[in-house]
């Protein structure tokens, strides 16, 4: 590995995943100005959208998640091509 290029400043970074409220600690480097208290200690938070926790893959249960519209905005372009 080349030395000097990784960051050095790893620290403890809670992720949420907001489709479900579940929450882990991780390191990372990621930059937020958004904190959370766990325990009586504040960590940097990551909002996520979709994690492992609610990812039809993992999860085995088909869900739809759409938090811009894009399924919509499909439709109305492409959905009504098949019919006459």
């Amino acid at each position: 590995m080349k030395k000097g290029i990784h960051p050095e400043s790893y620290r403890q970074v809670v992720f949420k995943d907001m489709s479900n409220e579940n929450m882990f600690i991780s390191r990372s480097t990621i930059q937020t100005k958004e904190t959370i208290e766990i325990e009586g200690v504040a960590y940097p938070l990551v909002k996520l959208e979709i994690s492992n926790t609610s990812h039809p893959f993992y999860t085995g249960k088909a869900k739809l998640v759409d938090t811009a519209g894009r399924v919509d905005k499909f439709m109305s372009r492409y959905g009504n091509r098949n019919r006459k």
